[in-house]
């Protein structure tokens, strides 16, 4: 998800720096009254999440948060933006910031957006897959595991089903057979 900014400027030639990876808070769902607020359907823990932030990438703009309000639903107000139409303007837009703009972790804790991509293996070492998503719904967060085969196979991450360690993911090959 994008932090805070830009991760990334323009070399002298004109193309993109490599840019950090972006962590998704939210998604714009709508403008909110005339003045150019928008509401926002959150993916982050709540407002506390996205307060901490000063700078968020929209879309491939960089706002500036000027406030954030709300209770289940989120709005907010950037500095950037004036007038219900160019709040508009941002429906269905992300709202990221630089992964190195998250808080730091305590031990066991992870971010979901520092799962995907891990590989993932039996107890034996054998190759079952790669994390390309992580859900929940409610009961706790659930793997889903893209096999070598392309199908995909999702996994409690529970302690037991599917553990965290030395940056990959060991599953419990019950769940692939």
């Amino acid at each position: 998800m994008a932090e805070g900014g830009s991760a990334g400027g323009r070399s002298a030639s004109g193309t993109p720096e490599a840019e950090e990876p972006q962590v998704t808070l939210a998604a714009v769902a709508g403008a909110h009254g005339v003045g150019g607020e928008v509401r926002l359907k959150l993916f982050a823990a709540g407002l506390e999440s996205l307060k901490r932030h000063q700078k968020v990438r929209v879309g491939e703009r960089d706002l500036t948060l000027k406030s954030v309000r709300g209770g289940k639903l989120a709005v907010v107000r950037f500095a950037e933006v004036a007038g219900r139409d160019a709040a508009e303007a941002l429906r269905g837009q992300l709202l990221t910031v630089p992964r190195s703009a998250l808080p730091p972790l305590e031990d066991g804790e992870y971010y979901h957006a520092d799962l995907i991509g891990l590989p993932c293996f039996g107890a034996a070492g054998e190759t079952l897959g790669t994390v390309v998503a992580v859900e929940n719904f409610g009961a706790g967060d659930i793997l889903e595991i893209e096999r070598p085969d392309g199908k995909r196979v999702m996994v409690p991450f529970k302690p037991g089903l599917a553990d965290l360690a030395n940056a990959q993911v060991v599953v419990d090959t019950a769940f692939f057979a």
